[in-house]
């Protein structure tokens, strides 16, 4: 359900800016009552059009006075006007839908959200991380449209990092009979002997019926092709009416293909449901054939296979999209941490997205998936309940968390407590897996009752001694390093929040980048470590504060860009001979100075030379790096990798001229299948661009900043542009503004008839008029007779618009037929009534500065249509006016070279030309070819604006 939402900033405090929500006596006392934006009858015509997954924070500006822990964006308690959002969908259910059990899921809402269904109130859900689901099935107009409400409250912040705000994440419908399989009600789990697999299918049924029910199950295991490789099915089984039933059966696999790191091979469980010799129901689980266990002295192994966890902490946001991601930037995001030869990561700190795990599933990336708080209460509980039950299928998932850093808890007697309960629950909703806590303290209190011992900065713990106290206890390092480094940067620039690129930035409680890897590595007990961070991320900008906006932690940046510390640990990590070499060769006025040369390798051997002169081999020390300090000379620094005496690899950086040419280059990934910058044309797929500039020669500018400007013809859009600049305070967004004015001081006047009325005149004198007040539409008394026509007067106040604003006249009807004027000059005569009202587009012409008029002349409507379309005059009234400014150009400047631009398509195929264009630059201009796609199955769009 991403398609065609209406979205709205409601407000924290004022009511009238809440659009008069939860204003009116019993709209949250009784069922179908709601009111304001929450009532199905509410006017939406008047708000943004948008798709999800949606991020409202992305496109506010940078503030001080925000939270930096959450990226200085304008919300939380100083902007009550931003802290509110309201999502509304229309929709049609078919009248074949009658007697399914018809819910919506959503997959993480951020945050404190609510909501309704054609006024019937839901539910409510607190976190801004876990997904939930609601059923809607006795509250549905089959054969009819259905509003869907959702209203977000992100003004409380859940974490201490950038967390967005809004439907973030996917929503789904669901369909099902009354019998069925319950929601993420299959379980898969695998034993490998030998040249087999015992695969055991457990199913949860549900029966929604009001009779008993009597059915047979059929589990059938299929591989990556399709193929039907085993079956087995219970003949008969029963479920009461209103309950639910577990059932198991066992299947074997001849020589299983496993899944891996290296061969993440995927199977898939197909579960039928068959009752009265009828398919009732079909569930799909993906899963993986493979063994895990966690050694107390050995580490991690998979398959039967020691693995090293090489891994990194992730948060969920990236450059431009705040936290609403496409589900290819998750499939971007785990290809670049595999290409600097991570294999795991840690989702740090709460339920990730479920398009994160199918990435991980599909590219082969371990995973430790963490739960957002440590608790016993049944919320807490609940949510840690729905995280096991829908991740626990995932073949990439291989240990639980249930808490990071609980400082209030982690030495005490209650934090023992709270941790042998919620490791034991997860144990009873999994027993496959191990669990663990990120600890910042251990000794006492939650360590002593924790599985596995999840160490966060070896500095802070005596891990020896740990290990010697609990020999029977696997380790591995949560979290790692901390180390803070700007990308591109070599000299330190405390004015722009700039660190250098070295490996050195540190403070005493933590290690760098080398350090902790040859800690954890030098110890055959410890399974290996989960750096702090994979990315950089908004928010959470040690050591500065404001002006900075971004941490610096990452190994790479927020676009995505490798830091010089994705290539050192790529060093360690892989094995396919490479070589970097930093830092870059333009340093005008330091000839003769001295540089820090720093080399990453996994050569055995490195030989660095300046202009064509050797400077020297050395030896690669294991785990580690190589140094030289190098006199500035202006030409070429070349480092060549040599393993048994041949050369493997060699990296290159040179003194490059002035800015010539705008380069733009589309992401391309073997390992995504990705050859070049097509997108399907399902209105999901992504491509992101790099931009660079080069000089005369064509070579890549590596410190240019240059401010580039972007253009987009074809079937596409712009969605979000980043430079990884952990202190730029540009736009990651370029988005339309829409506002709403109000038609204020509604007066009527019966008349005798409807044509050439002098009252609709921009300056007639209506002081004397009744005020429009009633609830009901003034309608006149049943024992009288209606008047021939009314004419109805309001006015706005026009502010000032932007360039290139569009203003639309939005009205409900005020009759069966009506005839509309703005300043005395008419609109639309002798307009029928029609399902929405009318939507009307203002010429500038017509428009006065300050106050405008409104006049309607309507003949009277049938009472009973008048009951059917109550609003009220105390609100928005019949209408409002819409003013649409369109964004301003898409541009953004290259930081240390680099900058970078998303793409998305839309639904319909052809070619789209990305130019970018920059003063004194030659532009560049990229074509990216959209191909006709099979669209998922998605519940259309409703965006017909009536009345045209």
């Amino acid at each position: 359900m991403d398609f065609g939402w209406k979205f709205a900033l409601g407000h924290e405090f004022e009511a009238k800016q809440d659009f008069n929500f939860n204003t009116v006596t019993f709209s949250s006392a009784k069922a179908g009552s709601a009111d304001g934006p929450a009532s199905p009858r509410f006017d939406d015509r008047a708000w943004q059009v948008i798709d999800l997954p949606h991020d409202w924070a992305a496109a506010l500006a940078f503030d001080p006075r925000g939270d930096g822990n959450h990226g200085s964006k304008a919300i939380g308690r100083n902007f009550p006007e931003h802290d509110v959002g309201w999502y509304r969908k229309t929709f049609n259910v078919p009248a074949s839908d009658l007697g399914r059990r018809m819910g919506v899921q959503f997959d993480g809402v951020y945050r404190d959200s609510v909501a309704w269904i054609n006024g019937h109130y839901l539910g409510e859900e607190h976190s801004g991380y876990s997904s939930f689901a609601y059923d809607m099935t006795d509250y549905l107009n089959y054969g009819g449209s259905n509003v869907l409400v959702v209203r977000a409250n992100a003004i409380i912040e859940e974490g201490w990092f950038y967390e967005g705000a809004g439907i973030y994440r996917h929503v789904w419908l669901t369909r099902t009979a009354p019998l069925h399989v319950a929601h993420d009600g299959a379980f898969v789990t695998t034993e490998v002997n030998g040249d087999s697999a015992a695969v055991t299918a457990r199913v949860t049924v549900q029966n929604e019926g009001l009779d008993d029910q009597t059915f047979a199950i059929g589990q059938t295991i299929v591989d990556a092709q399709g193929k039907t490789i085993a079956a087995a099915d219970i003949p008969q089984a029963s479920v009461k009416a209103a309950e639910s039933g577990d059932f198991s059966t066992l299947l074997h696999v001849a020589n299983p293909a496993l899944w891996s790191i290296e061969t993440p091979y995927l199977h898939k469980l197909i579960t039928t449901i068959s009752s009265g010799g009828k398919v009732v129901d079909r569930y799909e689980t993906s899963f993986g054939i493979r063994t895990i266990r966690w050694d107390a002295n050995q580490g991690f192994f998979l398959n039967g296979k020691h693995v090293e966890i090489k891994g990194t902490d992730d948060h969920q946001d990236h450059a431009g999209l705040g936290v609403a991601l496409p589900d290819e930037i998750n499939d971007y995001r785990v290809a670049r941490l595999k290409e600097a030869g991570s294999n795991a990561i840690r989702t740090s700190h709460h339920p990730p997205t479920p398009e994160l795990l199918d990435a991980c599933d599909r590219l082969g990336m371990l995973v430790l998936d963490e739960h957002r708080m440590m608790s016993t209460s049944p919320e807490i509980l609940d949510q840690l309940r729905r995280l096991v039950l829908r991740d626990r299928n995932h073949p990439s998932v291989v240990l639980w968390s249930v808490g990071n850093e609980e400082w209030a808890i982690e030495g005490t007697v209650p934090g023992e407590r709270i941790n042998a309960f919620m490791q034991a629950y997860v144990k009873r909703l999994d027993p496959t897996r191990r669990t663990t806590v990120a600890m910042s303290s251990s000794g006492g209190g939650v360590s002593l009752t924790t599985d596995v011992f999840g160490f966060n900065y070896f500095r802070q713990h005596d891990i020896d001694k740990m290990h010697a106290r609990f020999p029977d206890r696997p380790v591995v390092g949560t979290e790692e390093s901390s180390s803070t480094t700007t990308r591109g940067v070599y000299v330190e620039d405390l004015n722009h929040q700039h660190l250098t690129a070295y490996d050195h930035n540190k403070d005493a409680h933590h290690a760098s980048i080398e350090e902790a890897w040859n800690f954890h590595v030098s110890r055959p007990f410890s399974a290996g470590l989960f750096y702090w961070t994979g990315f950089d991320y908004r928010g959470e900008t040690t050591p500065f504060g404001w002006p900075a906006i971004s941490s610096q932690f990452g190994l790479l940046d927020t676009c995505g860009f490798f830091k010089d510390n994705a290539y050192l640990v790529k060093s360690w990590w892989t094995s396919k001979p490479m070589v970097h070499v930093l830092p870059h060769w333009n340093w005008p006025g330091r000839e003769g100075e001295s540089i820090n040369v720093r080399v990453y390798s996994n050569a055995a051997e490195v030989e660095l030379s300046l202009n064509g002169q050797s400077l020297g081999r050395k030896p690669m020390p294991p785990n580690s790096h190589l140094e030289w300090d190098v006199k500035y000379a202006p030409g070429k620094l070349v480092a060549r990798g040599y393993t048994d005496g041949k050369e493997v690899a060699s990296d290159t950086v040179e003194t490059t001229g002035a800015a010539a040419a705008i380069r733009l280059t589309a992401y391309k990934s073997e390992l995504l299948g990705r050859e070049g910058s097509g997108l399907k044309a399902d209105g999901e797929s992504v491509s992101l661009i790099t931009v660079t500039v080069t000089d005369s020669q064509g070579r890549m500018a590596r410190t240019a900043s240059s401010n580039i400007a972007f253009a987009l013809d074809g079937p596409g859009k712009i969605i979000g542009v980043g430079n990884g600049d952990p202190s730029s305070h540009e736009p990651d967004q370029y988005v339309e503004s829409v506002s709403a004015v109000p038609l204020v001081d509604w007066r009527l006047l019966p008349v005798d008839g409807p044509s050439d009325r002098p009252e609709v005149a921009a300056d007639y004198d209506d002081s004397s008029w009744k005020r429009a007040e009633d609830r009901r539409w003034d309608a006149p008394p049943v024992t009288s007779a209606p008047p021939a026509a009314t004419v109805y007067r309001g006015s706005f106040t026009l502010p000032d618009l932007g360039n290139g604003a569009s203003v639309k006249l939005i009205l409900r009807n005020l009759g069966q037929q009506q005839s509309i004027y703005l300043n005395g000059k008419l609109l639309g005569r002798d307009l029928a009534r029609t399902a929405e009202g009318f939507t009307l587009d203002l010429d500038a012409k017509s428009l006065r500065p300050g106050r405008n008029v409104v006049a309607v002349v309507a003949t009277p409507m049938p009472r009973a249509a008048r009951a059917g379309m109550q609003f009220r005059w105390s609100d928005t009234g019949p209408g409002l006016v819409r003013i649409s400014t369109p964004p301003a150009q898409w541009k953004r400047s290259l930081f240390n070279g680099l900058a970078q631009v998303i793409v998305q398509s839309t639904q319909q195929p052809g070619e789209i030309r990305l130019k970018a264009t920059s003063t004194g630059l030659l532009p560049a201009e990229l074509p990216i070819e959209s191909t006709p796609a099979t669209l998922r199955a998605a519940v259309p769009a409703q965006q017909v604006e009536p009345g045209r």
